[in-house]
């Protein structure tokens, strides 16, 4: 898997392969994608600038236009979805090998599919990845080793270091792409800077 591209499946896969290029295109790294619902479903995206700077409102906007008409073009979603944008903010999910190795020696969680040594559930400190093998030293010392494939979900955990290192990293261009905290996901509502747009086939 190709450290800049997020660790995907299914339908999620389906539409990253489609609007990665495009995001790409536009000096954009595409960070998350997620399908959310199926009656009407919304698709939410996150992205960085290609520098690792957070993306701004407008940047969100931008991207959105872009991806909904290619969207709109390959149609991997039938009937009404909608679509929204976001950046990944400071307390990102982790879901490409070059996130845990960028953010090496801070605080994460993560959460596994399939149970590894009896748990499903860690927390400590960011040792970076390799090979498919992400790696976290626990509070006790021990490190652990989890496949990047069988992630439920990865995110840093907001921390003053991390909002230091992150304030040094991002350099953001305006106002509008202050780094803000991330909400969890999937299930959360999409952090500040979201711009939503709807699309009917």
């Amino acid at each position: 898997m190709d450290a800049d591209l997020p660790f995907l499946t299914g339908l999620d896969a389906k539409v990253a392969a489609i609007v990665a290029p495009v995001v790409a295109d536009m000096g954009f790294e595409l960070v998350r994608v997620a399908i959310l619902g199926r009656e009407s479903p919304t698709v939410q995206i996150m992205a960085d600038r290609a520098d690792g700077t957070l993306i701004s409102i407008e940047d969100c906007e931008q991207i959105s236009h872009a991806v909904g008409a290619v969207l709109d073009v390959e149609d991997p979603l039938p009937g009404m979805w909608t679509l929204e944008v976001s950046s990944a903010g400071i307390d990102r999910p982790l879901t490409r090998t070059k996130d845990w190795n960028r953010f090496a020696g801070h605080l994460a969680k993560a959460e596994v599919n399939i149970p590894i040594n009896g748990r499903k559930r860690f927390s400590g400190i960011l040792l970076g990845a390799e090979d498919g093998i992400g790696r976290l030293r626990l509070d006790d010392g021990t490190e652990a080793a989890l496949p990047l494939s069988d992630l439920r979900k990865a995110r840093l955990v907001l921390t003053d270091e991390l909002i230091a290192a992150s304030a040094q990293m991002m350099r953001a261009p305006d106002a509008e792409a202050e780094p803000s905290a991330g909400a969890e996901a999937p299930e959360s509502t999409p952090q500040p800077g979201a711009a939503p747009v709807r699309k009917t086939h």
